[in-house]
């Protein structure tokens, strides 16, 4: 099932989320219903707080990424059919040069900027069958897993460009709160005025 996906200035997505119980109602479904949310809006990650939910829970499927031309076949390879779901995680290590990577959000349609991160990470989680898992990843698979980590914290991408930056998409974020965006999925924003 499609979920509408939460717009920027919604307060769910600066919550920090909630560990979830291994008895979570229907977190498979969730699960499921998350992924097919994330394709619909043709994304590559897919928080917990960006379908309402203020708990410790993103899907992540880096395939898109495996067509890029600049990659070598190696990387193309690595990003084809990462898919997973990452439950209760919490990234125990960055390390390595932070490099700069144009980011976007479904929560925040139509925005796009460089973000910096590290290149390596460290990261212990469930997985859908409450299964541990401490696993390191690298380059754009550790960026999306970053990226989606942080919307757990509480955290988007926008937090992390400069002050003169933000200034300048202050107009398209004011947009995105009162529903005046149209990206080709279904939202939910915070409010809309002047109808």
């Amino acid at each position: 099932m499609i979920l509408p996906i939460i717009g920027y200035g919604d307060p769910v997505l600066r919550k920090k989320g909630e560990e979830i119980p291994k008895d979570y109602p229907e977190l498979k479904q969730l699960v499921d219903n998350m992924f097919d949310t994330m394709y619909n809006a043709y994304g590559v990650g897919l928080a917990a707080p960006q379908v309402g939910l203020a708990i410790r829970l993103f899907v992540v499927d880096t395939t898109p990424f495996s067509e890029d031309d600049d990659l070598t076949k190696e990387e193309q390879d690595k990003l084809k059919g990462f898919k997973k779901a990452f439950i209760n995680p919490v990234i125990v290590k960055e390390e390595g040069e932070e490099w700069g990577f144009n980011e976007g959000c479904l929560s925040i349609p139509e925005v796009r900027e460089d973000v910096y991160r590290k290149e390596k990470i460290t990261i212990e989680y469930y997985d859908e069958d409450f299964n541990k898992h401490t696993d390191v990843y690298d380059g754009l698979i550790a960026r999306v897993i970053q990226h989606e980590y942080d919307h757990i914290e509480g955290i988007l991408f926008t937090d992390k460009i400069s002050s003169l930056k933000k200034r300048l998409i202050q107009k398209k974020l004011q947009n995105i709160m009162e529903g005046k965006t149209r990206p080709d999925y279904k939202m939910k924003f915070v409010a809309k005025k002047g109808r």
